[in-house]
């Protein structure tokens, strides 16, 4: 396996034994990374309420948000794989793409144009301070992956911590069947 160093477009995939609530058994997908600080989303916890709940201008029901992270509660963020309907994002990886006109999203889920299984809602986002992720990768709270589009897009968010793992090798697959907690064991 190559060394995975921070950058935009990996996973951070959460240590089984993580015991932060926000982060326990999730995949963050870093969208930013800078000196000053770093941000990115949560790709497999499902948020209670759906995109036509949180925006009543989307007319179609069953978009599913997820919860992207504590850090601002009150805003809705996107990744998606149509940049030409979805002016404005920035490639964070090939083929994925982050932000970009919302008015875009809007008006293409409305009319049709738009597969809602190419973008992907969040409510919040995960964002650290200056050096704060680098002290945190080196404490193993973290583990660094490669991705793709098909896990962002296509697993099953219940699967996304497990597959991500699996996918590094049979080292890390076992930790993918790691209790919650151990000492119920």
């Amino acid at each position: 396996m190559s060394m995975v160093t921070l950058s935009p477009g990996i996973l951070l995939i959460a240590d089984p034994f993580l015991k932060d609530p926000n982060f326990a058994r999730t995949v963050v997908l870093l969208c930013e990374y800078q000196e000053k600080g770093s941000f990115g989303f949560v790709i497999n916890k499902l948020f209670d309420q759906s995109l036509s709940d949180l925006v009543p201008e989307v007319l179609i029901g069953n978009v599913p948000v997820y919860y992207g992270g504590p850090v601002q509660m009150d805003t809705i963020h996107f990744i998606h794989r149509d940049p030409e309907l979805i002016s404005g994002g920035l490639e964070i990886l090939p083929g994925i793409y982050w932000g970009g006109k919302f008015d875009n999203v809007v008006d293409a889920l409305n009319k049709g144009l738009l597969d809602p299984e190419k973008v992907k809602f969040f409510i919040g986002y995960s964002g650290w301070t200056e050096g704060q992720l680098e002290e945190e990768v080196k404490e193993k709270s973290w583990i660094l992956s490669q991705t793709d589009a098909t896990l962002v897009f296509d697993a099953k968010e219940q699967q996304i911590w497990q597959q991500s793992l699996k996918n590094l090798g049979s080292t890390f697959a076992m930790m993918a069947n790691y209790p919650i907690d151990p000492s119920l064991n």
